[in-house]
């Protein structure tokens, strides 16, 4: 299989699901690409970028109308041209979303752990605030219970707080007695946060992203526009299977970790291409200047670093 083959084989993947979440990958290109790059590009740019992954101009145009319309986006207009880069709200969500992405390791767990008891909501706000701790990466030990190992008891707080419910709920600090992951612990978060079901996601992204690695290591000949492809489709798919990973500490992970795996695949690969992307960049997205500025500092330190 040639580079070319792979690069077509990922797009292929992507266009198949059903339905086609061309908002989603839009958000991925402003995170990874535009965001490090002063967060706003011209509409018919963004179009011209995504073309080649089987996404027209129409559909660019409604998706990033309907992001705009959810708060992820805002446009301005300068003559005939529209310019778009991520609203307050969308910045906001962004940067929870993608610091997960390009973290590194977590650091050592001392086996605390924080609480919510949720069994004094209303049945209707129980189930709203339970589907915002899992997002936060809360796991379910029983039903009105949930537990989180490296969330603090005040970051806990400010978040019921925002979603209205510090009154109605109860917050302890637990310590786990040595030592600090006994089995029956695992097995409960393994059950709590279906980890088994985690690890499938992540295995289905080794093995979509493992036989491009292969070919960089072996003779990487992929152009400027098949890295940025690459680099996008990658991240996009990291993403997803991001979001559902409450990030653990590894103490409370089953061993062999896909997870890690796919961590360690998706830095390789990036840091492997994400120069000839930039240079793509550098002359296929425009702002209201001309090209795109320079990454800042920060883009850089993606990854652990980025050579």
């Amino acid at each position: 299989m040639s580079f070319s083959d792979s690069i077509d084989t990922l797009v292929r993947t992507f266009q198949q699901r059903r339905p086609l979440r061309t908002g989603s990958l839009i958000i991925t290109l402003y995170g990874d690409a535009i965001v490090p790059r002063g967060g706003t590009a011209w509409l018919g740019s963004l179009a011209s970028l995504l073309e080649p992954m089987g996404i027209n101009e129409r559909l660019v145009r409604t998706s990033v109308f309907r992001l705009t319309k959810e708060s992820w986006l805002q446009g301005e207009k300068i003559g005939r041209r529209s310019y778009y880069s991520l609203s307050g709200p969308g910045r906001r969500r962004f940067e929870q979303a993608f610091k997960r992405v390009y973290h590194g390791q977590p650091p050592e767990w001392p086996g605390n752990w924080t609480l919510v008891l949720l069994t004094q909501l209303e049945d209707s706000a129980r189930q709203r605030v339970k589907e915002e701790l899992e997002w936060q990466g809360f796991g379910s030990l029983t039903p009105g219970v949930m537990a989180h190992p490296t969330l603090g008891r005040l970051d806990a707080l400010t978040l019921l707080q925002e979603l209205g419910a510090a009154e109605d709920t109860v917050i302890l600090s637990e310590a786990t007695s040595a030592p600090i992951a006994p089995r029956p612990l695992c097995l409960q978060v393994r059950q709590s946060w279906q980890l088994d079901e985690l690890a499938a996601h992540y295995q289905r992204f080794l093995e979509q992203f493992r036989p491009l690695w292969t070919q960089l290591r072996d003779d990487d000949h992929l152009n400027a526009q098949e890295c940025f492809i690459a680099r996008t489709l990658l991240i996009h798919e990291y993403r997803k299977v991001q979001l559902r990973d409450p990030l653990l500490p590894d103490a409370l992970l089953p061993t062999a970790w896909e997870g890690h795996n796919a961590h360690q695949l998706c830095r390789n690969i990036y840091r492997a291409i994400y120069r000839r992307a930039e240079r793509w960049l550098d002359h296929h997205l425009e702002t209201a200047e001309g090209p795109l500025p320079a990454p800042g500092p920060s883009f850089y330190q993606r990854f652990g670093g980025l050579d």
